[in-house]
């Protein structure tokens, strides 16, 4: 089984608010995109913000980078997220945990991605990849914002 699926975002519980029912116990989630070096660590530190009492939050990739790239380190940092601290990993990292979420990215995550036998629910959601940005650096960083908030909003309306 890959881990790449369709959203399954029908089978988790609503309540009125169009928010996954949550209780006292956090949730496991694991973001992952191909280099684990700006969407998933984008999102990891997102969700930690917002909702870091009701998740624990994790972040891969499946081929992944020497690193977070600082644009993503710096579209966070202009929210008072201080993701400096992560490091890039392989979702191997992760193929024996159990995770209530498993959030793919992108597509190419989707269809790459090794089975993650243990984990409960497979939400995906395609963004764009900040790496083929191009330009000056202003306008790399304004791409990575827009990426960001999408993501976040996409979090906001999800979680």
């Amino acid at each position: 089984m890959m881990c790449g699926v369709e959203s399954v975002r029908n089978k988790h519980k609503q309540v009125s608010d169009d928010k996954m029912e949550w209780s006292s116990e956090k949730k496991k989630v694991l973001f992952i995109c191909i280099g684990n070096a700006a969407r998933s660590q984008m999102a990891e530190g997102l969700l930690r913000e917002l909702y870091g009492e009701r998740y624990d939050v994790y972040s891969a990739g499946t081929n992944p980078a020497k690193g977070v790239t600082p644009y993503a380190v710096r579209a966070l940092a202009e929210l008072d997220i201080d993701i400096s601290g992560q490091r890039s990993k392989s979702v191997e990292e992760f193929k024996e945990e159990k995770f209530d979420y498993v959030v793919t990215l992108c597509d190419r995550a989707r269809e790459s991605c090794p089975s993650l036998p243990k984990s409960k629910e497979y939400l995906h959601r395609n963004f764009e990849d900040p790496y083929w940005l191009s330009g000056s650096k202003e306008e790399i960083l304004t791409g990575f914002r827009r990426i960001r908030g999408e993501i976040g909003d996409w979090i906001k309306g999800n979680f």
